[in-house]
């Protein structure tokens, strides 16, 4: 596995009496947004339950992908992936981060016409993708030609090192004077007459005004504590690792039930880019009706998994006092591990798509848990009911690509500056205010 429970501890800082924001969650947005907070001149820590990037965002594919996202979304993820262009010049490693291009092909008339559809929505930001034909397709893959009917293309897409990226943004932030304790789970909040004065956690009390949730998959837990009702599912995503491999494409491809991404050590990442589990529990009877829409778009797509000690996400923990011992310190890293027939079938389906790839082995295998909101696209801002408490949290997969751009707006929000982009389609209290559940398109 990338990360383990017993992972040594890098950042260990004392924590203040008092700073301008605490940040929950040291996961790509809360890192991203404590940089920018930081770099907005604001005093910030970030409390981490476990690790640094223990969780999703160092187990993702790797991709920053501007292609195939929500019309509210393409205008942020553009700024991100500048964001990212420039953060790799700044960081203290080399963090793999290249425009080497997103692929999208086709095998059925029904898949290349939903990626026609979105051509209109790039076409209004005047984003480079456009549609390939099979042949373009294999002039750009150097295996197997003839598998595809057509695709859609966006070379100004990139990837990076997930492994790498995230903490060496973190030393980063640390060098710029920001602080970072690990091992330090927020258990709940100091709120008085509506608003946040502080944060409680397990290592003692921090003075502030203002708190960033960016908890990814515990969120909903922690907010449900508050009273607060968040809809937010969770998905297993197992991925791997090849050992070194010839170069059949340098950038990021779904190429059918595979998904792959050239590396910086010169192996691929794989993972299956139709292919998830959910693991039923209380949430799902709780929030079912409100995920209807998505799971009629995606239901071919998730597989729903019953064991993995069924009992006790059926009857969790809801509810804690400040001075208990929380979920959060009983577990602190979400390391489970990967399918072995997801593994079994990526290796199958690795060499049945690409000959040239065929003996090349599997080094690694893990799993990571994502979080899905009902509409699949990021909830984020102000909670209606307590002043000074942000939500950045439901990033359903877009997390990686799409994290200095969101850093950057929540330190916009706190700040209470101009964000620069219409957040209507990601306010938190979407789900109870009776408008429609509209998920996004990939």
């Amino acid at each position: 596995m990338i990360y383990s429970s017993l992972s040594p501890i890098s950042f260990a800082g004392e924590l203040p009496e008092e700073v301008d924001a605490v940040v929950i969650g040291g996961g790509v947005i809360g890192i991203l947004t404590a940089w920018f907070l930081r770099q907005a001149g604001l005093s910030v820590v970030v409390c981490e339950k476990g690790r640094v990037a223990g969780e999703q965002s160092s187990r993702n594919w790797g991709w920053i992908r501007q292609q195939g996202r929500d019309a509210a979304e393409l205008p942020i993820v553009m700024d991100s992936i500048q964001a990212w262009e420039e953060l790799s010049k700044s960081v203290d490693v080399d963090i793999g981060f290249a425009r080497k291009g997103v692929l999208f092909a086709a095998e059925t008339e029904e898949d290349l016409a939903r990626h026609e559809d979105w051509l209109t929505v790039a076409q209004q930001h005047q984003l480079d993708t456009r549609m390939l034909s099979g042949r373009e397709i294999d002039d750009l893959i150097d295996d197997k030609p003839g598998q595809w009917l057509g695709g859609m293309y966006t070379a100004s897409d990139g990837r990076a090192e997930p492994f790498k990226a995230v903490p060496a943004i973190a030393r980063s932030l640390v060098s710029a004077g920001g602080l970072i304790r690990e091992n330090c789970a927020v258990r709940a909040l100091d709120i008085a007459a509506g608003n946040v004065t502080g944060v409680i956690t397990e290592k003692g009390t921090i003075r502030t005004g203002t708190v960033v949730c960016a908890g990814g998959a515990w969120s909903t837990l922690f907010l449900g504590n508050l009273g607060i009702s968040l809809p937010q599912l969770t998905v297993r995503a197992t991925v791997a690792r090849t050992s070194r491999g010839p170069n059949i494409y340098d950038g990021d491809a779904a190429l059918g039930e595979v998904a792959i991404r050239r590396r910086q050590d010169g192996g691929y990442t794989i993972a299956s880019s139709n292919s998830n589990e959910h693991f039923v529990g209380a949430d799902s009877f709780r929030y079912f009706f409100k995920y209807l829409p998505a799971l009629k778009a995606s239901a071919k797509f998730i597989s729903l998994q019953f064991g993995d000690d069924l009992v006790r996400r059926l009857l969790p923990t809801r509810s804690w006092s400040a001075d208990e011992i929380t979920p959060f310190e009983e577990s602190r890293v979400l390391n489970p591990e990967p399918s072995a027939a997801e593994v079994a079938r990526l290796e199958t389906r690795l060499g049945e798509r690409f000959p040239e790839l065929s003996g090349v082995t599997l080094a690694e295998a893990w799993a990571g848990i994502i979080d899905v909101t009902p509409d699949v696209v990021p909830t984020l801002g102000e909670d209606p009911g307590i002043e000074g408490f942000f939500i950045c949290t439901g990033l359903s997969g877009h997390g990686f690509g799409i994290g200095p751009a969101l850093g950057r707006i929540m330190a916009d929000v706190v700040s209470g500056r101009d964000p620069g982009h219409d957040l209507t389609r990601f306010r938190p209290d979407r789900f109870s205010d009776g408008s429609p559940i509209v998920p996004g398109p990939y």
